[in-house]
């Protein structure tokens, strides 16, 4: 399922672009590149429903990936829906989570970001518990981040 779109804006709300000055239209496969790539590394991946595989074994799915030029640097963003996070017992915390996240971001970013080769200076990655407008906050979600630069294929924890 080939379609032609353009990277998604990462709007906050000064409104500031997300897509490179140049404007990037690439080709862009979106969840079913993730869905093929992971599939092709691990052939139950095509069974299950959109979820990747994540160390904790709580259900993660892609959301977006942006493209965000608002800190002066590109920062490609891989924004997840992992509906157990949270602070309340029996939730899935930081701790775990955190884990998780810098695994997404070794087996779905980097190759993401090879295959149409960027050059971020930035890979965050998020979970949220549910979807939220990017940009906008919600006093009931709870959401996680990491942000890693990318050196020879690796992700090098950077903290926000």
């Amino acid at each position: 399922m080939r379609r032609l779109t353009r990277y998604k804006h990462a709007l906050a709300e000064s409104h500031a672009r997300a897509i490179p000055e140049r404007g990037a239209h690439l080709w862009v496969w979106d969840r079913a590149f993730v869905l093929a790539f992971l599939a092709w590394t691990s052939p139950a991946i095509a069974q299950s429903e959109n979820l990747l595989p994540v160390p904790s074994g709580q259900p993660v799915h892609l959301s977006d990936v942006l493209l965000d030029n608002n800190p002066g640097e590109l920062w490609v963003r891989f924004r997840f829906i992992a509906p157990k996070i949270g602070s309340d017992v029996g939730r899935i915390g930081y701790d775990v989570a955190s884990v998780d996240m810098e695994h997404l971001c070794q087996t779905l970013a980097v190759a993401y970001v090879a295959k149409y080769e960027l050059d971020p200076a930035r890979v965050v990655i998020s979970l949220s518990d549910r979807p939220l407008e990017f940009g906008r906050s919600s006093p009931d979600a709870t959401q996680y981040f990491e942000a890693y630069r990318l050196e020879q294929s690796q992700c090098i924890w950077e903290g926000l």
